[in-house]
């Protein structure tokens, strides 16, 4: 049986960042190596009692995946929008 991962999702211009609460264990590889200081310490807890991250500025977002790249438990993924989705509604 296969187990379903709780997500945070934030909608940026250029791709969505999407994190599970339930695989960071707040080892803030991804905030140190993010290129546009798009992530900040979460005031919530993860599953290890330590803080989370969370896109406080993802305005700031290219979508390069990095964050993604260098997480160590794959709790961050990165939707990058295709060109066709740039100034298309999108929904939360």
């Amino acid at each position: 049986m296969s187990k379903t991962f709780t997500k945070k999702k934030w909608e940026g211009p250029k791709g969505n960042f999407i994190i599970s609460p339930d695989l960071c264990k707040g080892c803030g590889l991804c905030l140190e190596k993010c290129p546009s200081q798009v992530i900040d310490w979460s005031r919530e807890m993860g599953v290890y009692g330590t803080p989370i991250v969370e896109a406080t500025r993802i305005e700031r977002c290219t979508a390069c995946r990095i964050c993604a790249l260098v997480c160590p438990d794959a709790a961050i993924d990165i939707e990058k929008m295709d060109a066709g989705e740039k100034g298309k509604d999108r929904k939360k």
